[in-house]
């Protein structure tokens, strides 16, 4: 396995590690911040030699949008480079997408299949939702490197497949042309263990959250437009994760903002989880988004969810039973679901109810783990077929 970051694939790893199946994963994470992962030392190989200075620097100083395309181009290049000059012969290899041309092709020059892990829509149809979607706010769309955009094509068409988190990814490459039998969806787990519920919400407020990196890609204004005309005396909006202070100016500008809005910042795995048992409701209301990881965390938690159809919320739970689908970039239908569960305490506690059963099912991350360890046999055998 290789992968720039942690992202799921360490996930991945512990899984494939409990089946017996992981040799390695490549990553250009330092060992240190590694220690938590629950993998042994010896099935890590670490690159950090240009991801970590860079994850220094990008923490510290606010780095232009086209500079940090970039240099985060520039560390997948090489840890690509380095992973295909070190790669062990072994049946499958699973990259991740932007970060395995040559990895992956070096692996099925050794007879492996080559599995390209995409975390999210086909990279055209991305770049088409979010150039319009900036278009909209009067902005220009510098979210990725040219150069990143090349590679990805290059490894959708020489991979042996492609692996996707939700339905909604998946058609986006069927509609690029790529074959309906190369496009495999695995959607992704929740770790039960971190995040199952900690207190009940208040009874005398009603407390929305939004979980993750606050941007135009995760259609935060909208979700704004639709607290704004929320009708509760005592509601809040809070923020949990970076929400750039040029992203709050540009909304103050247009009139989009809420006295009642918390901006929390990053917040440790248990400080969130105490907070999503809290909320009354998680509104992921994303424009372009393969799978929303907190999605199912905040169902874990205790928390419906209220999600755009561009999240794979499809794959995750059922509308109108652990929370609401809504179009992406709709204010109006946000503001709907909002108020229904407002007004009617009663449903928003069963959905609460039926969404931590919901992700019960899922084992955790087992039923993703099983899932892509019986993909990539059945791969295999089909390669070995073939050869």
């Amino acid at each position: 396995m290789s992968s720039v970051g942690k992202f799921h694939s360490f996930d991945l790893a512990r899984q494939l590690h409990r089946r017996g199946q992981l040799l390695r994963i490549h990553t250009g994470y330092p060992m240190f911040k590694l220690r938590s992962e629950g993998l042994p030392a010896d099935l890590i190989q670490t690159h950090p030699w240009l991801r970590t200075p860079y994850m220094a620097v990008a923490g510290r100083i606010s780095l232009s949008a086209p500079v940090a395309r970039a240099a985060e181009h520039c560390t997948m290049r090489d840890l690509d480079r380095r992973v295909s000059r070190c790669l062990e012969a072994a049946d499958v290899f699973v990259g991740l997408s932007g970060g395995a041309l040559l990895s992956g092709r070096t692996a099925r020059a050794m007879g492996m299949v080559h599995v390209c892990d995409r975390g999210s829509t086909h990279i055209q149809a991305q770049a088409r939702l979010l150039t319009e979607e900036f278009a909209r706010w009067g902005e220009p769309c510098d979210d990725m490197h040219p150069a990143t955009v090349d590679v990805e094509l290059q490894e959708y068409a020489e991979a042996d497949a492609i692996t996707v988190p939700s339905s909604f990814a998946r058609r986006t490459f069927l509609a690029h042309g790529v074959p309906e039998g190369k496009v495999h969806v695995l959607p992704y787990g929740v770790d039960l263990g971190r995040f199952q519920p900690r207190s009940v919400p208040a009874s005398d407020t009603f407390d929305v959250l939004f979980a993750g990196g606050a941007s135009l890609r995760k259609g935060v204004p909208y979700l704004i437009q639709a607290f704004m005309r929320l009708k509760h005396p005592a509601k809040r909006l809070r923020f949990a994760g970076q929400f750039p202070p040029s992203l709050q100016h540009k909304l103050r500008q247009r009139g989009h903002w809420h006295e009642a809005i918390e901006l929390l910042g990053h917040l440790s795995t248990d400080a969130l989880c105490e907070l999503m048992s809290r909320s009354h409701v998680l509104v992921l209301p994303s424009v372009e988004d393969g799978f929303g990881l907190v999605m199912a965390q905040a169902m874990a938690c205790g928390c419906p969810v209220i999600a755009s159809l561009n999240t794979g919320a499809e794959d995750l739970f059922a509308d109108g039973r652990e929370g609401f689908h809504v179009p992406a970039a709709s204010a109006e239908h946000l503001l709907e679901r909002l108020q229904q569960l407002a007004d009617q305490p009663d449903v928003r506690r069963c959905m609460a109810q039926a969404a931590r059963l919901k992700v019960e099912t899922l084992n955790g991350w087992a039923q993703y783990g099983e899932a892509a360890s019986l993909l990539f046999q059945r791969l295999r055998s089909q390669g070995a077929r073939a050869s």
